[in-house]
């Protein structure tokens, strides 16, 4: 299954879709580009069959490099109110979504890019990729939810660091940092990607669902009511044939047949 569209376009092989960026020369995030790939998370979120979506760039030496600098300059205060909520809008379908997403980030993702890379739930890097905050840099800050999902996942104070600097970080500062979950070998990314996609696919699509709610939801609660949402989450997968079917398979030391019921 293909989708057709000026910048970011996927394709669906084996419950696994791919969503890819093009836009030439480093995919720089426009309105036109936010707005398609909205639409495509919009599209692939209600498409049941897919358990899992890898998210990275058609250009061979790029995942994203930031915004389109043109358009920044010609953005006054008011419409940057709607230029960050309409991004924090997109990503929120990403990290939202209930399916199981993957930034396959192949080459730099800076700026936009890495606040698509952080709104995904596992990031996979190339090991020549760099990975960063740069907007100070250029005397803004990041307006897509770039200092929000950087603190949670990295800490406050490595994200303050990472964020006043502005310093971007390769491949193996970021995994020992907690910003990349794995490293792929040069030019491997998509490939680890879809390895990682296909071991997430055994297991029971309803329990990664919840499981992937329970940890979201969590950030944003005290930890008494997480530990709530949890056993909310973990009764409604008892009303589950999956469930049943999970533990008699292992029961009877055979794979189990999850149909997402």
């Amino acid at each position: 299954m293909k989708n057709e569209r000026d910048y970011i376009n996927f394709s669906i092989d084996d419950r696994i879709a791919l969503v890819m960026m093009d836009r030439p020369p480093v995919n720089a995030m426009n309105r036109k580009i936010r707005k398609e790939i909205d639409e495509v998370f919009e599209e692939l979120n209600a498409i049941s069959e897919i358990g899992a979506v890898i998210i990275t760039s058609k250009l061979e030496k790029v995942f994203m490099a930031g915004a389109d600098l043109e358009m920044m300059t010609k953005t006054n205060s008011v419409e940057a109110i709607e230029l960050s909520t309409s991004l924090h809008t997109t990503l929120s379908k990403i990290e939202k979504s209930d399916k199981v997403v993957i930034a396959a980030i192949n080459g730099p993702a800076l700026g936009g890019g890495c606040e698509i890379a952080l709104a995904c739930d596992i990031r996979v890097i190339d090991e020549s990729a760099i990975i960063g905050l740069p907007e100070v840099s250029l005397g803004f800050l990041p307006g897509g939810g770039g200092t929000q999902r950087l603190a949670r996942l990295v800490g406050i104070g490595k994200a303050k660091e990472l964020i006043l600097t502005g310093d971007p970080v390769n491949a193996d500062e970021a995994k020992r940092i907690g910003l990349a979950e794995r490293i792929a070998p040069k030019g491997e990314a998509v490939v680890e990607a879809k390895k990682l996609a296909k071991r997430v696919l055994l297991r029971g699509p309803i329990a990664v669902a919840n499981a992937k709610k329970a940890i979201n939801q969590g950030m944003d609660m005290a930890f008494e009511d997480g530990l709530k949402r949890e056993t909310e989450l973990f009764s409604a997968i008892f009303e589950t044939q999956d469930m049943k079917e999970g533990v008699k398979a292992f029961l009877e030391k055979r794979k189990p047949n999850f149909m997402g019921k």
